[in-house]
């Protein structure tokens, strides 16, 4: 079972732009808490994204070499993957791809076949830095968009992308819009990919209705969540102020009742947790 810990999705939509030393405390607490991947920072555009701009600078100050969590940074390009794969202590980059065409285009300004070039490219990259590259399956449960959606487009790209090459695949829910039935028929269209790749999936919830995702997305096999403390991050698009990440704490308590959760750093874990509430509640 692996914990991937969100911070980077908690923090870019944030209204404060938090101080890059801030951000270092936090991430540092975080960094021993036991968590298997650390989403950390992104490579992208400053104008787009301005709350990740430090990125560069904050990861210098990582404790990273002290801790067995591996730090991801998000990439939307091969520019932002070689400069992810320059960075000896980032281990896996992220590139988001859309099942929906309508938001590949918005997230990337790029249309799905000039992703799966992008893709392609950056496997390259990842592969010669020996590093690990994560392809988000966004929109993977739905899209506001009308855009064609089922199992089989999933399905579809999912299967264009492993031909491509060894990538863990995180299917994202990036509105909120999943439920215990597609969480159930999606994750179990992919089934025959798990031989191959490591499946996970980047959900996002509401109070009310975390408890009904996580069940479903452990019956049907996942081994891999992405999650922030306090639920604070999600697609500004899901126009539900209550919709964020899977909360961390709630994914925790959960595997725990299952006696499937990893080894944490209880200690660590509390701390972060005060900061985290001081930083996003202050």
């Amino acid at each position: 079972m692996k914990l991937v810990e969100c911070p980077r999705d908690a923090m870019q939509g944030f209204s404060r732009l938090i101080p890059t030393a801030e951000k270092v405390e936090y991430l540092n607490m975080l960094l021993e808490v036991g968590f298997d991947t650390l989403d950390f920072g992104s490579f992208v555009s400053r104008k787009a994204i301005p709350q990740m701009a430090d990125t560069a600078e904050v990861y210098e100050k990582l404790n990273w070499k002290n801790s067995k969590t591996k730090l991801l940074a998000i990439v939307g390009n091969e520019r932002g993957a070689e400069t992810a794969c320059g960075f000896e202590g980032i281990r896996v980059l992220g590139f988001p791809f859309s099942v929906s065409p309508e938001f590949q285009m918005r997230n990337t300004h790029a249309s799905q076949e000039e992703a799966l070039e992008r893709i392609a490219g950056i496997l390259e990259m990842t592969n010669a830095a020996q590093k690990d590259l994560v392809v988000y399956l966004s929109m993977g449960f739905g899209n506001p968009y009308g855009d064609d959606f089922s199992v089989e487009v999933v399905q579809q790209w999912a299967n264009r992308i492993s031909e491509i090459g060894p990538v863990i695949f995180a299917v994202s829910d990036t509105i909120g819009v999943s439920n215990r039935q597609n969480i159930k028929e999606v994750m179990e269209g992919l089934n025959d990919l798990k031989s191959k790749h490591e499946m996970g999936v980047h959900l996002h919830s509401n109070p009310f209705s975390w408890l009904e995702k996580m069940e479903a997305a452990f019956a049907a096999g996942c081994e891999r969540f992405d999650s922030a403390l306090l639920g604070f991050g999600g697609c500004p698009m899901a126009k539900d102020e209550l919709t964020g990440n899977m909360a961390t704490e709630n994914v925790i308590a959960f595997l725990s009742e299952k006696n499937a959760l990893p080894p944490i750093n209880e200690d660590a874990y509390r701390q972060a947790m005060l900061m985290a509430n001081r930083m996003f509640l202050g």
